[in-house]
């Protein structure tokens, strides 16, 4: 375990954005961190309606080490597209609006540093701040109050190098064909095409908003002191080295984030249903299935017609699946009836789950991913083998990388961004039953042992977190403006 460390010598503020798919890790963060360094204390920065969530996740921590400050927030901004009372993107109507979601974070900014003043009146003086990378706003509060800021970024190293890599050599520059295919120069072993990459990162207005937080982003980055990364770096190491060595003066790859919380339930008095189901399946003798799990994040938003195209193609398939199912009110009478259909092989839940606590289960054997990076890094630490369908942001280079690159998954087969029923229903035999499917579920099943080694002591990531926490301790007692001077 980390080095002792006497009571309240380092004090770390984290704020995450407020999005359960970039809270989660951070929390896990936390929870390493206090693995590390039982003695450290924390201060969680939220607004009141994610701080329940908060406090139950930490709950589980030695008490009086962490406090939770809640700040007021409204999302309202000069737009007024944001409906009133939503403090979360999971609670936001489309995501088309999570730009302007994203960018009303910085109302948050005058509470937060009335909150550092107030702190910084204490005898607990903060040590360094953990913020999100779209809460790029919180770098100008940490230079005014003198304060260290490391980065939360919930990307790979892997689409940050080739991103950087592509684009800081201009690839696409004059191409119109999406599907043509081009090799990447500082990684002559990758071709990547334009459709790899969410339509997104080919804006290029400065004036577009979405370009605008980027820029805003990367700038806040590019003045902190260095990234945390939610990988192990033997999943990915030239590309860790390439982000070392090309794009930020620092990045710790400290994870699998997921590994330093238990997947079970804390002392449940019951198993969820879902548990219970799973369970069921692996004590019937005669029907004993393998299960795909399926599931497409907390934003996916997904078609009625493709609705229908993925019922078809399970019911054809034949596979045991669990399947948590988000889906809009206006589209229940989408899935009336299917249900009722597969209930001898296959579950439909419609509510939060344990998503760790399934994909750990011995029965699962597959899972339909959109391929988030938190959801990527689960399933390798599971040994479960992925079955991509990647639908925004950074997840088509997520799938790439899972198909292609380390080789733990294989993909759908998308077109004009729309899976079919025959193709979907193929490619879930394949991975729950070809020979295909047993070559990526070898090699997941290997990297999720040196997953697990990682974050022992001694391991890549263990050493990375001692090194990360020895750097900023000993950089939180110097002047944080010499710091940038020298850089």
């Amino acid at each position: 375990m980390g080095k002792p460390h006497s009571p309240k010598s380092l004090h770390i503020a984290l704020f995450p954005f407020m999005s359960k798919g970039h809270t989660i890790p951070l929390l896990h963060l936390t929870k390493l961190i206090h693995n590390h360094r039982p003695h450290a204390t924390f201060t969680v920065f939220t607004t009141p309606a994610n701080e329940p969530f908060i406090s139950s996740s930490l709950s589980t921590l030695s008490p009086n080490t962490v406090t939770i400050i809640s700040l007021p927030f409204s999302a309202l901004n000069n737009d007024g597209i944001i409906p009133p009372g939503i403090e979360s993107t999971d609670q936001l109507p489309s995501m088309s609006l999570f730009h302007s979601f994203a960018f009303s974070t910085k109302n948050l900014q005058p509470h937060f540093e009335t909150a550092l003043e107030n702190i910084k009146k204490g005898n607990n003086p903060i040590t360094f701040l953990i913020s999100d990378a779209f809460l790029y706003w919180t770098q100008e509060s940490a230079s005014k109050f003198n304060l260290l800021r490391l980065v939360f970024y919930g990307m790979s190293s892997y689409v940050h190098a080739i991103c950087g890599a592509v684009f800081g050599n201009k690839l696409f520059s004059g191409v119109e064909d999406g599907d043509l295919t081009i090799q990447v120069p500082d990684f002559p072993w990758i071709s990547v095409k334009k459709h790899d990459f969410d339509s997104f990162f080919h804006l290029n207005d400065p004036q577009d908003p979405r370009v605008d937080f980027l820029i805003k982003v990367q700038t806040a980055t590019s003045m902190s002191f260095g990234t945390v990364v939610n990988s192990f770096v033997e999943l990915e190491q030239p590309f860790v080295h390439y982000v070392n060595s090309n794009l930020l003066r620092k990045s710790w790859c400290v994870g699998p984030l997921c590994l330093a919380q238990n997947p079970t339930l804390e002392s449940p008095e019951k198993p969820p249903y879902w548990i219970e189901w799973l369970d069921k399946t692996m004590a019937n003798q005669d029907q004993r299935n393998p299960i795909l799990y399926i599931a497409f994040g907390s934003q996916a938003e997904i078609s009625s017609e493709q609705l229908k195209e993925i019922m078809t193609g399970l019911e054809d398939s034949k596979a045991g699946f669990l399947w948590a199912l988000r889906i809009k009110p206006s589209q229940q009478k989408v899935v009336e009836g299917f249900e009722e259909k597969v209930k001898e092989r296959g579950l439909v839940v419609k509510e939060w789950v344990g998503q760790r606590e399934i994909l750990e289960h011995e029965s699962v054997q597959g899972f339909l991913s959109h391929c988030g990076w938190n959801s990527t890094i689960e399933t390798i630490c599971a040994g479960v083998p992925i079955l991509a369908w990647p639908m925004m942001a950074d997840q088509h280079l997520n799938a790439k990388m899972v198909a292609e690159e380390i080789g733990v998954g294989l993909r759908v087969e998308i077109v004009d961004g729309f899976v079919k029923w025959d193709g979907l229903s193929k490619m879930v035999k394949v991975l729950m039953e070809g020979e295909m499917g047993k070559v990526v579920r070898k090699k997941v099943k290997e990297l999720s042992v040196v997953a697990r080694k990682s974050v022992k002591e001694g391991g890549s990531s263990w050493s990375n977190m001692e090194t990360l926490l020895n750097e900023t301790l000993e950089m939180g007692k110097t002047n944080i403006n010499d710091i940038k001077e020298e850089n």
